[in-house]
């Protein structure tokens, strides 16, 4: 079969793609056929090398995507060849201590723990970019803002994977939501996804737009997957009592706060790190908010993000390179199969 093997941290230009062995699912494992990759920016980082927790080499890219199971290993339940599913798994493999879900390939294996059932109406093309921003969104929004209808939010990278599905959460929980983009496209995106408003990334009067946006009370809630300069700004435009979460640092540098902020709004500085919730052991929780998302999808308050460019396997490299540029208003995800 053909996959993207990565063999060295060498930038995109290490992406081969190569005939390897159709693997064999072990106890507790299925195998996936992939109809679609998508790539996340958080993918581009493991795959150079460059995110917290290196992957041991060589392996296969792709944290995120869907597919139809075609083998089930010994012991695996609720699950059955022929199942179309979403698959997630953001650091390592379904094996040992690993678990990239490694899409970038005809087929893969992973743990039962990684797929869900794609939900009745979902065709497998928005499947493959349900899982991971719109599962870390929720947990965000929800579990850790607790945002709460009436409330104001800020979402910085509002055209971002993860933006975009902060937008529509926090307006199907009633919320004021402000998106904030660097262009003209990416703002009309965040606008088409849901957002009251979306402001200029760039502007000079940024803090005042904002402001005057939410009548001069402060925001309510921060939603930062971006970090870097954007983020002291945007803590400095909570109100009282307000919470800026943490979500990750696509602008490439980690910032750091004056803590006497926090102390002047009775704010706070949350974490919304989904992996650590999904291996705290709480099931229940964990099906809870898979469950309420499903809510929001059937309600009809939840669409997929459009799609910037599509691509064959064999041009993964340049897939994840746009993805890596920021430039793209939309999602990039690779066409592993058209035959599922």
């Amino acid at each position: 079969m053909k996959a993207v093997v990565i063999r060295e941290f060498n930038g995109f230009e290490a992406f081969k793609v190569e005939d390897i062995d159709v693997p064999a699912p072990g106890p507790n494992e299925l195998r996936v056929a992939i109809h679609t990759a998508a790539i996340n920016f958080g993918d581009t980082l493991i795959s150079t090398g460059r995110y917290q927790v290196k992957p041991v080499l060589p392996f296969v890219p792709g944290a995120e995507g869907s597919g139809i199971i075609d083998a089930v290993g010994p012991g695996v339940t609720g699950f059955k060849p022929g199942d179309r599913v979403c698959l997630c798994g953001f650091v390592g493999d379904s094996r040992s201590d690993r678990r990239i879900a490694g899409v970038c390939a005809e087929k893969t294996i992973v743990r039962p723990d990684n797929v869900i059932h794609v939900p009745e109406g979902m065709s497998l093309g928005e499947a493959a970019l349900y899982r991971s921003n719109y599962e870390t969104s929720y947990y965000a929004v929800v579990n850790k803002a607790n945002l709460q209808s009436g409330e104001s939010m800020v979402v910085l990278g509002g055209a971002s994977g993860t933006g975009y599905a902060a937008i529509q959460i926090g307006k199907a929980l009633g919320g004021l939501i402000i998106a904030s983009a660097s262009t003209e496209e990416k703002r009309q995106m965040a606008l088409d996804g849901g957002a009251d408003h979306a402001v200029d990334t760039n502007a000079p009067d940024w803090r005042a737009q904002i402001d005057a946006l939410v009548g001069g009370r402060g925001v309510d809630v921060v939603y930062d997957p971006i970090g870097g300069d954007a983020t002291e700004r945007a803590f400095r435009s909570l109100g009282l009592n307000g919470r800026h979460l943490v979500i990750g640092f696509a602008a490439g540098r980690i910032p750091a706060l004056p803590i006497n902020l926090a102390l002047m709004k009775n704010a706070s500085l949350v974490g919304a790190n989904l992996l650590r919730y999904f291996d705290s052991g709480d099931d229940e929780g964990v099906a809870a908010l898979r469950a309420g998302l499903l809510a929001m999808y059937r309600a009809g308050k939840l669409k997929m993000p459009p799609v910037a460019r599509r691509y064959p396997l064999q041009s993964a490299a340049q897939a994840f390179s746009d993805v890596a540029s920021g430039k793209l208003a939309g999602r990039v995800v690779i066409d592993v199969s058209d035959s599922l």
